[in-house]
């Protein structure tokens, strides 16, 4: 199957050659397309769904990793840390964060999603406000590992959400806009944390405690806002018209090229899909390739600040330094996620993402304690601006290639919960006594990040194989098949082509 965007303008017009449409309704969707302006459509459609995303991401990310800003604000000393009790209570977080994801997709594809995320984003605004008075190690931990539950839900959900809304040739984009919070997140909470910093003594807190209990009750306030402005699915969208809704739904169950696979959206949960996203070979390929990009990205979080500090400068400028690097990196990934739906193939730019992350842990290495702290600042921002891009595209590859609801809301939960162990090893990489240099955590990120580009070779020359043939086969043997039997076979239907 051509990876292009499907023309609509081809599908039947002329009653005798609608034996595959079923009913007299998707005859007047049909008609009703050539008034229908597919550009604006879309434009409306990112208007009402993407800034509410956008900004619940930013705040899960700013969450999340506000913890590295706040250690070289005086986290550690203040609660009499040991470096390694602070690898400890980095790490707990993704032990129960992947444990969680595949429950709340689940119960996101059962749920109203208008309602499961605000009540996610309330759960871990509270604990992060509740972290900025902890007073010893365990509290933290315990924190920590209570931010890793409420969290779970929502990259996952959100990932799958928006292939309930867009085609796989127009979802990596809309991935690059929600995931794009995740460097400006980045950028922003060195900035919040240089100003917040500045708080310190204010009501007898230190300054790193106010970062926690301002963000967390940020937070909390944009929860109870994302209720009212989260849309739940197409068929319940308030802000399409009738003609808009149907046609959304026409396009998404007709989203292949004519001739190929065509779904049902009247899809029914059976545990038969949740198997078959657990054995699927695919997805543990993927987590390979999520392994390479979610270490670094991790590793670079969490200690990006400590790591620009070691290299000389103050605590102040090392947050501020922080802030070019997320920024360049949120503008590539949009740039680059355009450039993958308009070539309707994911994997070319994600091998040259992958190469820059390999690329810029080789320049760091090569640089360290050679006294150019210039030149290891720019092997970090070229390792940067390679994961931030390549994060979406891996999720939005495997969500493309995962046909069936169910089975796309479990393949992802398990790819993206499975994947996030990575954040786990990546929290212990980088260890106190290996300051400044950080040789180990470099030499490591850089493992993984090899490993991830093996894997996109992988995944790209067995779709492939596998497209050639099926093509094959239909062939010799042309088989058609109801929407209904697609279901059951999911991306192994014979008419399913792999996007590559």
């Amino acid at each position: 199957m051509s990876q292009q965007s499907p023309d609509y303008k081809g599908l039947p017009s002329d009653p005798k050659d609608t034996a595959s449409i079923q009913d007299n309704a998707d005859l007047e969707i049909i008609d009703a397309l050539s008034l229908t302006d597919e550009k604006r459509l879309l434009r409306k459609m990112d208007l009402h769904i993407m800034p509410m995303l956008t900004v619940l991401y930013l705040f899960a990310f700013l969450d999340r990793g506000n913890i590295g800003n706040a250690k070289i604000e005086g986290l550690i000393e203040d609660l009499n840390m040991t470096g390694s009790e602070f690898n400890i209570c980095l790490s707990a977080f993704f032990f129960t964060y992947a444990a969680f994801e595949l429950p709340s997709n689940l119960l996101l594809k059962k749920l109203r999603p208008s309602i499961w995320l605000p009540a996610l984003m309330v759960a871990w605004g509270t604990v992060m406000t509740l972290m900025g008075i902890v007073q010893d190690y365990h509290g933290l931990l315990v924190a920590r590992i209570f931010l890793g539950i409420a969290e779970a839900g929502l990259y996952p959900g959100v990932a799958f959400y928006i292939t309930m809304w867009y085609c796989r040739h127009e979802a990596l984009l809309r991935q690059a806009f929600f995931f794009s919070a995740a460097s400006i997140a980045g950028a922003f909470s060195g900035l919040l944390a240089f100003a917040i910093a500045k708080m310190d003594g204010v009501g007898g807190y230190e300054g790193w405690r106010w970062i926690f209990i301002l963000e967390g009750i940020a937070t909390v306030l944009v929860a109870f806002i994302a209720y009212f402005l989260i849309h739940d699915y197409p068929e319940t969208a308030r802000f399409l018209t009738d003609q808009e809704r149907q046609w959304v739904i026409h396009r998404l169950r007709h989203q292949y090229a004519a001739g190929q696979a065509q779904f049902s959206s009247d899809e029914k949960f059976k545990w038969k899909y949740v198997r078959d996203a657990v054995t699927d070979w695919q997805v543990y390929v993927a987590i390979m390739v999520f392994y390479g990009i979610v270490c670094p990205l991790y590793g670079i979080s969490f200690f990006l600040p400590t790591i620009i500090k070691d290299l000389g400068y103050t605590s102040s400028t090392a947050q501020l330094l922080t802030i070019p690097i997320y920024i360049t990196a949120a503008v590539l990934s949009v740039v680059a996620a355009a450039v993958s739906d308009r070539l309707g193939q994911r994997s070319p730019l994600l091998l040259l993402h992958m190469a820059c992350v390999v690329a810029g842990f080789v320049v760091v290495l090569s640089a360290t304690g050679r006294g150019v702290p210039g030149v290891v600042y720019f092997g970090i921002f070229l390792t940067v601006v390679g994961v931030y891009p390549a994060l979406p595209a891996n999720v939005t590859w495997l969500s493309n290639n995962l046909e069936g609801s169910y089975k796309r809301a479990a393949g992802m939960a398990i790819h993206i919960g499975m994947g996030n162990f990575a954040g786990a090893m990546a929290a212990n990489f980088y260890r106190a006594q290996d300051s400044p240099k950080f040789i180990l955590g470099h030499s490591l990120e850089l493992g993984f990040a090899v490993a991830g580009l093996i894997g996109v070779f992988v995944l790209r020359i067995t779709y492939a194989r596998i497209n050639k043939k099926r093509d094959e086969q239909m062939a010799a043997h042309p088989v058609e098949l109801t929407p209904e039997q697609n279901n059951e076979l999911g991306d192994h239907a014979p008419g399913f082509r792999y996007m590559l």
